[in-house]
């Protein structure tokens, strides 16, 4: 009797087995017709949208491994004639070019940094152009037009980023607007806090308070610059202009 129970149950077994395996095989050839039927209806916009990457892909490998190398090429050899005048302190000719200069291929008229600046936007060299264009323009007065400049030039450089925020403050000194100037001259003393360029801007901070009357700030800052940055050159007679803010604001 036991055996033929054994028996029976087996055979439930086998068949609930057979039964749950018939439900997965089925159940995969309705998944599998699913996705034919999905890809029928829609294989325009899958073949369409598989070119459409492949064109993406296309794009930015041209423009990664090859345009913007040539780019940046280009800018190169133009941003070393106007370099050339820059440090010679021809600021016009570094500016705005004009001239005829002599490359490997012969003659040719150079590109000043403005031009590099507007056609080559896309490189180092070209976003690089936007500070030496700025203090080309702040050297030969010409200072909305530099501010707008100095502010196009996005860098990170340990020296070069405060120095350009800092030519903002001095530009905005030349227009009369001392508090704008105070602003960027200790945004220059914070960007990069290295012991060159901080004291610097923190001196020409507090001489800009002074100027403004604000007395306590100045002194405030005179103050900063002689505990932070005391073996700095800008620090050398600090005692000098703390006593002179304290005589007049009567800061005891």
């Amino acid at each position: 009797m036991s055996e033929e129970i054994e028996q029976i149950e087996q055979i439930e077994t086998n068949n609930t087995s057979e039964s749950v395996s018939e439900k997965k095989s089925s159940s995969r050839q309705l998944d599998l017709l699913g996705l034919e039927v999905f890809y029928e209806k829609n294989k325009k916009a899958i073949t369409y949208g598989g070119g459409a990457l492949l064109a993406v892909l296309a794009i930015f490998g041209f423009y990664n491994l090859y345009w913007l190398p040539e780019q940046q090429k280009e800018a190169n050899n133009e941003a070393f004639f106007a370099q050339n005048y820059f440090e010679k302190d021809s600021f016009l000719v570094a500016l705005n070019g004009g001239i005829n200069v002599q490359t490997a291929d012969g003659p040719k008229v150079m590109m000043g940094f403005k031009d590099i600046a507007d056609n080559y936007s896309a490189t180092k060299t070209g976003k690089l152009a936007n500070y030496y264009a700025g203090i080309c323009l702040l050297r030969t007065g010409k200072y909305e037009e530099a501010i707008s400049y100095l502010e196009n030039f996005d860098g990170n450089d340990e020296m070069l980023a405060p120095v350009a925020i800092g030519a903002i403050g001095d530009a905005n000194m030349e227009l009369k607007k001392v508090d704008e100037a105070i602003k960027f001259y200790l945004k220059a003393a914070e960007k990069s806090n290295n012991a060159f360029t901080s004291p610097i801007y923190l001196k020409k901070a507090a001489f800009a308070y002074e100027l403004s009357a604000n007395y306590s700030e100045a002194l405030a800052t005179y103050e900063r610059l002689k505990n932070e940055y005391s073996k700095s050159t800008e620090a050398r007679e600090i005692e000098k202009y703390i006593a002179r803010v304290k005589v007049l604001g009567n800061i005891q």
